[in-house]
């Protein structure tokens, strides 16, 4: 099978080719990232859980957090319940990581997304904009906070923000607040990075445009079922949302937790303050 054709087979499933897969998954990473703690939050699906499996591959003790339980439970990785939205839900996180670990040294601040209605500005309360201001930037604000003090008195650490090409490719009409808490997101995470690079810890931002999670897969159904169309006739209204994807479809999440797995391994070591993009060439500029 061409290039071309394994791209449309794959366009709009959630399923990874073994073919285009193998090239990651082949790769040796373990023992790469043994003895070092990692938090991931947000990681019991979607791309959250690609990146916990990616960091369990490569040798690291995975923390994962979320409000719910996880679908597929693991004796893998350390699961704590919690609202991250909350500050209470932060300050559990933090206490229950240090005092069962004792530090913390990968953190991955990935919990995020947007409940807000669709329809522009006038519909958008107070409510909805405390709402994805507290998920999507307060929340690492928290943890970042409540781990940092323990990174830099070790001397190291990596902090990975996600965020999305929203904060400068934003939709206005659907995702307005989330896409602004994103912004804000990128423009803290550097500024983080100036302040505590040269005390040891590094602190990166990955910024995913479209990705297929099951959740995506959903909404296309959703979208198809609603429109009258086909998944995917829903998937590319969703792509010319965007201005097209070049590369002709969603991102994979593991190909996202790949970018992420070299980002906190020792060969990224002198890459920190800078926003890494994996969009497909969604965004038009350079």
């Amino acid at each position: 099978m061409n290039r071309k054709s394994l791209l449309v087979s794959n366009r709009h499933s959630t399923e990874i080719c073994p073919k285009q897969i193998s090239r990651i998954m082949d790769f040796n990473f373990e023992n790469e990232l043994k003895g070092k703690i990692a938090l991931v939050t947000g990681g019991t699906k979607g791309t959250g859980k690609a990146i916990a499996d990616r960091l369990l591959k490569a040798g690291a003790k995975v923390i994962i957090t979320a409000r719910n339980t996880p679908e597929e439970p693991s004796d893998d990785a350390y699961f704590i319940a919690s609202d991250l939205s909350k500050p209470e839900g932060t300050k559990n996180v933090v206490e229950e990581v240090l005092d069962k670990f004792g530090r913390l040294d990968i953190l991955i601040n990935n919990m995020g997304g947007s409940e807000t209605p669709g329809g522009g500005f006038a519909v958008l309360s107070d409510e909805d904009w405390e709402s994805s201001l507290q998920t999507n930037l307060l929340a690492p604000v928290r943890l970042d906070r409540g781990f940092l003090p323990g990174m830099v008195s070790q001397g190291d650490g990596v902090i990975i923000h996600i965020a999305s090409i929203q904060a400068k490719l934003p939709l206005y009409d659907s995702t307005l607040p989330y896409a602004a808490a994103k912004a804000a997101l990128v423009n803290y995470s550097k500024s983080l990075s100036n302040e505590v690079s040269p005390k040891g810890v590094r602190v990166l931002t990955v910024s995913p445009g479209w990705i297929m999670t099951s959740s995506s897969s959903r909404m296309m159904e959703r979208i198809a079922e609603s429109s009258g169309g086909s998944v995917e006739q829903a998937a590319r209204g969703v792509m010319d949302a965007l201005g097209g994807i070049p590369f002709g479809r969603a991102a994979w999440p593991q190909e996202v937790a790949e970018l992420v797995g070299f980002l906190v391994s020792p060969r990224a070591a002198y890459l920190t303050g800078t926003e890494y993009v994996i969009d497909g060439g969604t965004i038009p500029t350079v």
